[in-house]
């Protein structure tokens, strides 16, 4: 596990909130609609999984949902699960 998080930037062209770590794209994507952003697919190169990428590209997504008054829609799986082990953030869900 790294000592620090990944960088994460949110594309808002290509409505996603990415990472590139070691030449890979991690991606966590999303849709906006009527105010909430849809949490769509999350992907993680297999060979960084399990070092906290995805939970840093749900967390940014999550941040930029707050910021905005957004809620999230958590289509993707991962998302589902990581809104479950943090009910902090579980007031966001649409």
């Amino acid at each position: 596990m790294p000592d620090t998080a990944p960088d994460v930037i949110h594309n808002a062209h290509e409505q996603r909130f990415e990472s590139t770590i070691d030449g890979h794209l991690n991606v966590a994507d999303y849709v906006l609609s009527n105010g909430t952003l849809v949490m769509t697919h999350t992907a993680v190169h297999p060979s960084l999984r399990g070092r906290g990428v995805a939970a840093a590209l749900v967390e940014r997504a999550l941040e930029f949902a707050r910021a905005e008054g957004l809620k999230v829609d958590p289509v993707c799986s991962y998302v589902q699960g990581y809104l479950q082990r943090h009910p902090e953030s579980r007031g966001l869900v649409a």
